[in-house]
């Protein structure tokens, strides 16, 4: 492998409701599952993603604009540092093994101060990084995460926000193309048959561009580079 090859994180979130969410462990294990706490099948996908060599993320709720409903250890712009630190020790509790964790939804919490700074004063707390989905353009999550020195990273592209075929192939021509221009990138999919389906297929045309797929925390081995290359927040806000 050349010195100069492009590195590449997948993460496979919102995992840990649905039977087919299974199926993700059907992926080549270099990709990241990042799973929901409190959620039916959370716990065993972990630890089954684990057995087989998965990197573990949690995949913690917090509070959208669009006001959709969190489900269990969700958190929200009216708990206190206590509560916030509390959930965020339980939610971890909950997902054995995992190294750092990224927002589902958020994009109300992570514009937050204050929320922020709690959050990644507990992940600094447990030696943990942090990957902001960047539902929002006005995050805070990155600034506050360097400002305690929390390993962090930005969601650079999102795979599957339309899971049919030529949107997928759009996509991840986007990967392909970002990843070598920038030399490293994270991209977010989810656990759709479809979406699992496409990257079992094509997943091998990484290596014929010179790109290699890590888990998550081996971007960190690199300078953190969260803050020199803009993604693009999704169309729709979460």
């Amino acid at each position: 492998m050349p010195a100069t090859a492009a590195k590449l994180a997948i993460i496979i979130d919102d995992i840990g409701y649905r039977l087919t969410d299974e199926a993700t462990l059907s992926l080549p294990n270099a990709i990241t599952l990042s799973v929901l706490p409190h959620t039916p099948l959370g716990q065993k996908l972990a630890q089954d993603g684990f057995d087989k060599g998965h990197e573990i993320m949690l995949h913690l709720p917090m509070q959208a604009l669009n006001g959709k409903a969190l489900g269990p250890g969700g958190l929200t712009n009216d708990m206190t540092e206590v509560q916030i630190k509390q959930k965020l020790q339980r939610a971890f509790a909950n997902i054995p093994f995992a190294k750092g964790a990224n927002n589902h939804m958020g994009s109300l919490l992570t514009q937050m101060d204050e929320p922020m700074l709690w959050v990644m004063q507990s992940l600094k707390q447990q030696q943990l990084f942090f990957v902001d989905s960047f539902t929002t353009k006005y995050t805070k999550a990155v600034s506050k995460a360097l400002q305690l020195g929390v390993p962090v990273l930005r969601r650079h592209v999102f795979l599957d926000n339309n899971i049919d075929d030529r949107a997928l192939e759009k996509q991840f021509q986007q990967i392909i193309k970002r990843s070598k221009q920038q030399g490293q990138l994270v991209a977010i999919a989810h656990p759709y048959p479809e979406t699992i389906r496409f990257l079992n297929a094509n997943l091998a045309r990484l290596k014929d561009n010179g790109i290699t797929l890590v888990p998550t925390s081996q971007l960190f081995d690199d300078v953190n580079v969260a803050t020199t290359s803009q993604p693009n927040p999704s169309a729709t806000l979460k």
